[in-house]
């Protein structure tokens, strides 16, 4: 047995009426050759009847060799290895269903594919112990991996083949798998002409930084007078964004009883690594700037 190849599920095929995803093989004139990605590559054929609702002019546009597809099992052949398959009979959200689960099993493959290959085991041994128990107790391995990282004790309901492998299978897990923060942004404006002005000002964005949790750390730094930037990081994105309106309804609550204003100049919104990269270069700019200001009226100080 391969230490590298093997299907993603534990049937050898798919059911009638299961929707799966394919590699375009070659394109005939009955119909697309294609290869089924989840089980071991076996063979397919999506009929010309199959592949689109409407009048089909070429066939290029619509099927093309090399391109992953999703399609649904029309008749399953087990003696002879026929699978039959439609294209033009999958909805847009069996797609994106399809494609979440093949992008969970090709990540559940790549973690037992090291293993074995580096215990040099069969891939299907590791299945077979492994991810097929957890899937039929989790739904799918995927996210019994997921859970296994705060949670390894799931790891007692499997027969590992050695402590070793189950190590190394850990390992690959918590490398792979660990949730990544996502970054959040807002800007604000907040400015307070009353006589407490700047004291007021500095009350608020503290009372906005004492939300702060062991998850969720808010953080406000100035950019140029009045704005502010304000920012965090969380595993949820739509939990960032929840934290930081919170974080702008604080300072508005605080800066608005000294009669001061807080205007949002950009909502709450996830950041990329490129603008999370030009927000810093824009802080660190400031504070080179804000430093040598302040050298200047030292220096007009002492004369």
């Amino acid at each position: 047995m391969s230490t590298s190849n093997c299907r993603f599920y534990e049937n050898k095929y798919p059911e009638v009426d299961e929707v799966v995803m394919v590699n375009v093989q070659q394109i005939a004139e009955m119909g697309a050759y294609v290869k089924l990605l989840e089980y071991d590559n076996i063979e397919g054929m999506v009929l010309l009847s199959e592949l689109s609702r409407r009048r089909i002019r070429s066939i290029q546009k619509l099927i093309r060799v090399g391109r992953n597809e999703v399609a649904v099992v029309l008749r399953v052949d087990k003696d002879k290895g026929y699978i039959d398959l439609s294209k033009r009979r999958v909805s847009s959200e069996e797609i994106v269903k399809c494609e979440e689960r093949f992008n969970k099993s090709k990540a559940v493959h790549s973690i037992l594919r090291r293993c074995a290959e580096k215990h040099n085991i069969p891939l299907e041994h590791l299945y077979e112990t492994i991810a097929w128990p957890l899937s039929r107790e989790y739904g799918h391995a995927f996210d019994a991996f997921r859970i296994s990282i705060t949670d390894p004790s799931i790891f007692n309901k499997i027969t590992p083949p050695s402590q070793e492998v189950l190590e190394e299978l850990k390992e690959h897990i918590s490398r792979r798998l660990t949730p990544q923060a996502i970054k959040c942004r807002a800007d604000i404006e907040v400015s307070c002409f009353s006589y407490e002005g700047i004291n007021a000002i500095k009350e608020a964005l503290a009372a906005a930084e004492s939300l702060s949790t062991e998850q969720n750390a808010i953080k406000v730094k100035l950019v140029a007078a009045p704005r502010y930037v304000v920012t965090t990081q969380s595993l949820d994105k739509q939990t960032g964004i929840n934290s930081l309106n919170e974080a702008i309804e604080k300072v508005n609550q605080v800066i608005t009883k000294y009669g001061g204003v807080c205007d949002v100049a950009m909502a709450p919104k996830a950041v990329t690594a490129t603008e999370d990269a030009e927000l810093q270069a824009l802080l660190e700019r400031k504070e080179m700037e804000n430093a040598m200001e302040s050298e200047d009226s030292d220096e007009e100080y002492d004369e």
